[in-house]
């Protein structure tokens, strides 16, 4: 993957993921069972007595895997290293057997003033299920670098 810098993105562009995550059952629990313990991320049966009727992952799960899908899709030269996120929401549950995949639109860029080596780079990202329904956005503030100067 071609490595990007800051003078190489712009508002518009747009970056998909190849990668694709499935989210599976086990996952969901395991995950829940470190980091969110509660009954509809624990086990179905007590799922079924909950707002959510089944099994669902955290959202803080579905933040994770879409962590992994930024990590494959964003080639930011120095990797990917957030100062912040706006406006996170969940507008649907993910589910066993959900296939996950990532959009991700510069919103902005703006070098910085401070260290003209790098800039911020806002980014509306949005995951997807296999039905194309979204089921987190974001924005994410990102830093990026410039491309080093050569001396001549």
């Amino acid at each position: 993957m071609k490595k990007t810098f800051l003078e190489d993105l712009a508002p518009g562009q747009v970056f998909t993921s190849e990668a694709r995550a499935v989210v599976d059952a086990g996952s969901i629990k395991r995950f829940a069972g470190e980091f969110d313990p509660q009954p509809f991320h624990l086990d179905e049966a007590s799922a079924g007595a909950t707002f959510f009727k089944k099994l669902v992952a955290s959202g803080w799960h579905t933040t994770a895997v879409t962590m992994q899908l930024i990590v494959k899709t964003l080639p930011f030269s120095h990797g990917i290293i957030g100062t912040g996120v706006d406006e996170l929401r969940w507008p649907r549950p993910v589910k066993p057997g959900d296939t996950l995949r990532l959009h991700c639109e510069v919103i902005d860029v703006t070098p910085s003033i401070l260290d003209p080596s790098r800039g911020t780079v806002r980014v509306r990202m949005t995951t997807l299920n296999q039905h194309d329904q979204p089921v987190q956005t974001m924005i994410a503030n990102l830093l990026a670098f410039r491309r080093p100067q050569r001396m001549a």
